[in-house]
C-alpha cells in the first residue's frame, strides 16, 4: 500500500513540477562529477600520451642486468609493444685520437614513441649495420673522422643526431652519444662478464594493458631495477604533468563538494515542502513505518531519475567538449566505466547521506501541524547532519582521487566555511534587526527580508559561498601553474648549451657569443667533487646503509659543483643568506631535505684528493624544469677557484643564426654543443595543451557553480510568494519590491563573496604548501572584486528567478498560482 501511494505521489509531483529542484540537484551532482571525471580522464591520458614521448615509451623497466624472458613474453601476451635499448660507455678511436662515448644500441622497433631528430630532419629508420649515428660534438672532438673504432669493429659515421626522443636533459653529460644497431654490439667485443651496462626495456599499450602488466611485474623487480613512467622524474616535463594531474583531481573533488552542497540544499527544501503532507498522513492514521517506507521509496525514485539524467548529460557533455578540443587531445578516448561508476556512487551516496537528517526531521513532524502550521519537527543534533555530510564528502573524494592530503584539504575548507557561516554570516544577517521593522525604502525592506529569513538565507549562503570558493580556488591555481610554467620556459629561454669550456677558452667564447647574441653570457664553472662528511661524520651510500654499515646517509656519486657570489636568476632563497663568507655554501632544498641538512651544518667535500670544509648558510629552491644550468651546491669563488674547472653556458639563438654554432665549433672544436630547441618546443606544446585543459576545467566548474546558484535561489520561492502577496495587499509598489528583492540577493552575494575570500585564501594556503608546492601569497584584489562580483551576480540571478513572482497580479499571488 505504501509503495503504491509512493508511486502515485511521485507521478503527481513529477507532473506538477514539484520535484524539479531535487531532481535538478541530483542531476547536477552526477553531471558535474561524470562530466568532469570523463573530461579530466581524457585530458590526463592525452597529457601523459604527449609527455611520454620524452621517454620514447609509456613505461620503462631500467635494469643493470637482463630481465627474465618470461616478463617480455607476458608483455606480448597482454598486447603490449616493447623493445630493448642497451646503454654502455666505451672508447671511440679515430687514428691517434680517442673519446669516451655513450653507446645506445637499439632494436628495430625503437623508438616506440616520438621521433629521432637528425640534422637533416626526422629520421625514417635506424642506422644500417656497421654504421653509427652520432652527436655533433663527437665529430669535433675527433677532428671530423669518417670512421671510428669501437672495440674490435670499425663503424662509419653516417648521420648527425640532433636529438633522441628519450635523451633527457643533462648538460653535464661528458660523453657524446652514438646510436647503433643491437646486432652490432657483439661485433665490438666490448661487453664482457661484469661490464657496467644499463638495459632499458620500453613498453607501450593501453592503460588497462599497462596496469595489468605493472601489477604483475613490479613485485618481481629487485632493488636495482626501476619501473619508470613519465611522472617518475626522469622526464623534464614530469613535474608539470604531476601538477596538471593534481589540478584535474582537485577540480573533480571540488565538483563533488559542489554536488554535495546542491543535494543537501535540495533535500532540505524537499522535506520542508512535505511537512504538511506528513502531518495529514499521521492525522489519518498512517504508521511511522508506512510514512518511512513512503518517503524512502519516493526519494529512491527521485535519486534514480536524477542519476540516469545526470549520466546521460555527463556523457553527452564529454562528447560535445571533445569536438572543441585540439586534435592531439581529442584523439585520446579513455574508458567511460570509471566516470559512470563515480557518477552513480556520487548520486546514491550523496543523496542518501545528505538526505538522512532532513528525512529524520520530516518523519518526526507532529500531527498537530494540521491545526498549527508553525509547528515543526523535533530538533535533532546538528552533529549528526555534520557527521553524515562530511563522511559522504570524504568518502566520495577519496574514492575518486586516492589522495588523502587533497581530500582532507577540501574537507577542512568545508569545515571552515561552515564555521564562518555560523559566526560571521548569521551575525551579518542579524545586522538588519534594527532597521528591519521599517520598510519605507528598498534597502530597509531588503534588510527586513534578510532578518525574517535568517535560517533560509544562511542555507543560501552555503550554496553561493561554495560556488565562489570553488571559482576563486580553481582560478588562482590555474593562474599560478600557468605563470610558473611561463617563467620556466619564457620566450627568450636558452636553446643552446656549451659545455666542457676550458679555462683558456672562456674569454674567446664570451667575445664570440657577445658579438652574435648581443649580451655578455654568464659562464658557470664546473668542478667535480664528492660529499664525504656531514658535521664530521663520514657519509655512506644508501646501499651501504642497507648492508648494515653505520654512518650519515650521503650521496653515492660525485656532484657537479660551481661557485657564484650572487643568487642565480632561476633560484629562490628559502632560508639564510647567500654566500657572504669564503667558506659558505648554498644547498638546494631537495638535497637539504633528503640529507637532513639545516643552516649551520658543516660539510666536507673531497676534490682532487683535497678536503674542502664549508658551512651551510642558505637553502635554495631550484626550478629544475627551467632548462638552465642548475646545481645542488653553490660555493664561493674563494673556496673553489684554486681547483681545475671547465665551464658551462646557456644562451639563445634565433633560427636565422644557426651558422653561429658552426663557426663556434670551428674556433673551439673541443667544446660540446647541446641543442635543446626541439625539446623546448615540445615542452611548450605540452604546456599549451595543459593550459587548454585547465581552462576547460575552469569553464566546467563555472557552469556547475552557476547551476548551484540557480538551484539555491529556487529554495525560497514559496515563502517569497506569500510575502509578496502580503506586501502587495498592503499597497507596496512593484518598483519597491523589485529593488528590495534585488538588494536582498545582492547583500547575500556580498556576504558570500567576503566568506568565499576568507575560505579560498585558507584552502589555497593548504593546497599550495601540501599538494602543489607553489609560492603562497595573498590575493588582495579579491577582497574588493569577490564581494562586488558576488553582489552583482547573485543580485541579478535573484531578480531573474523572481521575475515571474514580481510581475504577477496580487490576486494570483494570494491564490498561490
Amino acid at each position: 500500500m505504501a509503495l503504491k501511494l509512493a508511486w502515485r505521489l511521485f507521478k503527481r509531483e513529477l507532473y506538477q513540477g514539484q520535484l524539479l529542484l531535487i531532481i535538478l540537484a541530483i542531476t547536477l551532482a552526477v553531471l558535474s562529477v561524470t562530466g568532469l571525471a570523463s573530461v579530466s580522464d581524457r585530458l590526463q591520458v592525452a597529457i601523459k600520451g604527449q609527455a611520454s614521448q620524452f621517454i620514447a615509451a609509456d613505461r620503462i623497466i631500467r635494469s643493470p642486468t637482463e630481465i627474465e624472458p618470461a616478463l617480455l613474453t607476458l608483455a606480448s601476451q597482454l598486447g603490449l609493444s616493447h623493445t630493448t635499448v642497451l646503454e654502455f660507455n666505451s672508447m671511440a678511436y679515430a687514428g691517434d685520437q680517442f673519446q669516451l662515448v655513450k653507446v645506445r644500441a637499439v632494436e628495430d622497433e625503437y623508438p616506440l614513441k616520438g621521433k629521432i631528430e637528425l640534422s637533416t630532419g626526422q629520421a625514417s629508420g635506424l642506422p644500417a649495420l656497421g654504421h653509427l649515428w652520432y652527436e655533433t660534438r663527437l665529430y669535433g672532438l675527433l677532428s671530423q673522422p669518417t670512421q671510428v673504432e669501437i672495440g674490435h669493429h670499425y663503424f662509419t659515421l653516417s648521420k648527425e643526431i640532433k636529438r633522441l626522443p628519450d635523451a633527457g636533459f643533462n648538460p653535464f653529460a661528458s660523453s657524446p652519444v652514438v646510436l647503433m644497431r643491437m646486432a652490432d654490439v657483439a661485433k665490438t667485443g666490448v661487453l664482457q662478464p661484469g661490464s657496467r651496462v644499463t638495459y632499458l626495456y620500453q613498453f607501450t599499450g593501453s592503460d588497462s594493458q599497462l596496469s595489468a602488466f605493472e601489477e604483475q611485474v613490479k613485485p618481481l623487480l629487485n632493488t636495482s631495477q626501476r619501473w619508470v613512467d613519465v611522472t617518475s622524474g626522469d622526464s623534464p616535463i614530469a613535474n608539470a604533468v604531476n601538477r596538471a594531474e593534481q589540478f584535474l583531481l582537485l577540480a573533480c573533488l571540488l565538483g563533488i563538494a559542489l554536488a554535495c552542497a546542491a543535494i543537501g540544499i535540495a533535500a532540505q527544501r524537499y522535506c520542508q515542502r512535505h511537512y504538511d503532507v506528513v502531518a495529514m498522513l499521521k492525522t489519518f492514521g498512517a504508521s511511522a513505518r508506512q510514512i518511512r517506507t513512503l518517503f524512502s521509496f519516493h526519494l529512491l525514485l527521485v535519486t534514480c531519475l536524477g542519476v540516469v539524467l545526470g549520466l546521460l548529460l555527463g556523457i553527452g557533455l564529454d562528447q560535445v567538449i571533445s569536438l572543441f578540443l585540439p586534435q592531439e587531445i581529442a584523439r585520446y578516448s579513455p574508458s567511460l566505466l570509471r566516470p559512470i561508476l563515480l557518477g552513480i556512487a556520487t548520486g546514491l551516496i550523496s543523496a542518501m547521506m545528505f538526505s538522512a537528517y532532513p528525512l529524520l526531521r520530516l518523519l518526526s513532524i507532529p500531527p498537530l501541524r494540521v491545526l498549527q502550521r508553525q509547528l515543526e519537527s523535533a530538533s535533532f543534533g546538528t552533529w549528526l547532519h555534520l557527521l553524515l555530510s562530511l563522511s559522504a564528502m570524504g568518502l566520495l573524494g577519496y574514492l575518486y582521487s586516492g589522495q588523502l592530503a587533497m581530500t582532507l584539504t577540501v574537507m577542512a575548507t568545508v569545515l571552515l566555511l561552515g564555521g564562518l557561516l555560523s559566526l560571521l554570516g548569521f551575525f551579518m544577517i542579524k545586522l538588519g534587526h534594527g532597521m528591519g521593522m521599517k520598510t519605507t525604502n528598498p534597502l530597509q525592506l531588503a534588510l527586513a527580508g534578510l532578518r525574517r529569513r535568517a535560517k533560509q538565507n544562511a542555507m543560501q549562503l552555503v550554496g553561493f559561498s561554495c560556488a565562489l570558493v570553488l571559482l576563486l580556488t580553481i582560478l588562482a591555481l590555474r593562474q599560478d601553474l600557468l605563470e610558473e610554467w611561463r617563467q620556466q620556459l619564457p620566450e627568450n629561454a636558452p636553446n643552446y648549451f656549451l659545455v666542457n669550456i676550458a679555462p683558456e677558452q672562456k674569454e674567446g667564447v664570451i667575445q664570440y657569443l657577445s658579438q652574435y647574441i648581443g649580451e655578455v653570457p654568464h659562464l658557470y664553472p664546473v668542478i667535480r667533487g664528492r660529499l664525504t662528511q656531514i658535521n664530521g661524520e663520514e657519509t655512506i651510500t644508501k646501499k651501504q646503509q642497507e648492508e648494515g654499515q653505520t654512518g650519515r646517509l650521503g650521496i653515492g656519486r660525485e656532484l657537479n659543483l660551481t661557485w657564484r657570489n650572487t643568487l642565480p636568476d632561476n633560484n629562490r632563497l628559502l632560508e639564510g643568506k647567500f654566500n657572504q663568507a669564503p667558506n659558505d655554501v648554498s644547498v638546494e632544498s631537495g638535497v637539504a631535505k633528503r640529507l637532513g641538512l639545516t643552516l649551520g651544518d658543516r660539510l666536507t667535500f673531497t676534490i682532487d684528493n683535497q678536503k674542502v670544509d664549508v658551512t651551510v648558510t642558505s637553502i635554495r629552491d631550484v626550478h629544475w624544469e627551467s632548462l638552465q644550468p642548475n646545481f645542488f651546491m653553490v660555493f664561493t669563488e674563494e673556496a673553489l677557484s684554486s681547483f681545475a674547472s671547465t665551464s658551462i653556458v646557456s644562451f639563445r639563438l634565433g633560427e636565422d643564426k644557426q651558422q653561429v654554432i658552426v663557426g663556434l665549433l670551428r674556433l673551439f672544436p673541443t667544446i660540446s654543443v647541446i641543442d635543446v630547441g626541439a625539446m623546448i618546443e615540445q615542452l611548450r606544446q605540452i604546456i599549451s595543451q595543459v593550459s587548454v585543459s585547465l581552462s576547460l576545467v575552469l569553464a566546467l566548474v563555472l557552469m556547475a557553480s552557476a547551476l548551484v546558484m540557480m538551484a539555491q535561489t529556487e529554495a525560497g520561492m514559496a515563502s517569497r510568494q506569500r510575502e509578496l502577496a502580503v506586501l502587495r495587499t498592503f499597497g507596496a509598489k512593484g518598483s519597491l519590491l523589485k529593488w528590495a528583492t534585488g538588494l536582498e540577493f545582492a547583500l547575500l552575494g556580498i556576504i558570500a563573496g567576503i566568506l568565499a575570500v576568507w575560505v579560498a585564501e585558507f584552502s589555497l594556503y593548504l593546497l599550495k604548501t601540501q599538494v602543489f608546492e607553489l609560492n603562497v601569497y595573498m590575493h588582495w584584489p579579491w577582497w574588493a572584486i569577490a564581494p562586488l562580483s558576488g553582489g552583482v551576480v547573485v543580485g541579478l540571478l535573484g531578480l531573474w528567478r523572481c521575475r515571474q513572482l514580481l510581475n504577477r497580479p496580487c490576486t494570483e499571488l494570494l491564490k498561490g498560482h
